[in-house]
């Protein structure tokens, strides 16, 4: 029994350590979408360069639109453009939620705000580790949006995890948090599929 569990543990954490390494593959290798026009731009807050990031696609003309999800209800425009560094050239344009306090809370008040503006398609702008859970939490809200990724690269996370143990960890973190999502989500559609 015991000889029985340690293969088992064996290889649970060799299937751990695939994905991870499938993980670390994806969100390193995102496709170039510079050319590809939406009908909105969503920047979630919380990481590096990802408002700064979405206010330069806006200004290029990438969308028309720009919803920050996740702001404090006390942040101004005009705080938003001095922190970041950045200068918005349609202030009209853009719109900020306060209601979000994580991914999950992100994705249901992007849905609100995507339906009563008739949105029928996204650049979904955060973290390059962020996106694969992100996706899943705005597709399983909304699954009729076209989502364009839009990935948001910071130097303080290395791609050779095994050089930077911050990174490993904050890597890792970030995909056991994606398969409990996944998890938890293929769960449920087994459940509601057979009712």
């Amino acid at each position: 029994m015991k000889k029985l569990f340690i293969i088992a543990a064996l290889f649970l954490l060799l299937a751990w350590f695939a994905g991870f390494l499938w993980f670390n593959h994806r969100i390193n290798s995102y496709e170039n979408t510079d050319g590809i026009k939406t009908d909105a731009i969503i920047a979630l807050t919380g990481g590096r360069n990802r408002i700064s990031s979405a206010i330069a696609l806006l200004n290029d003309g990438a969308a028309e639109k720009l919803f920050i999800s996740g702001v404090s209800k006390k942040t101004s425009l005009a705080q938003i453009e001095q922190f970041n560094d950045v200068r918005i050239s349609k202030k009209q344009k853009v719109q900020m939620g306060s209601k979000a306090k994580d991914t999950i809370g992100n994705a249901i008040e992007t849905d609100e705000w995507i339906k009563k503006n008739k949105i029928r398609s996204i650049r979904l702008v955060t973290s390059n580790y962020h996106l694969p859970r992100s996706i899943l939490e705005f597709r399983h809200q909304n699954p009729k949006v076209s989502i364009v990724p839009s990935p948001v690269y910071s130097d303080k996370v290395h791609p050779k995890w095994w050089k930077n143990p911050g990174s490993f960890w904050l890597i890792a973190t970030e995909y056991n948090k994606y398969l409990y999502v996944y998890t938890a989500y293929v769960i449920s559609e087994i459940f509601n599929g057979e009712e």
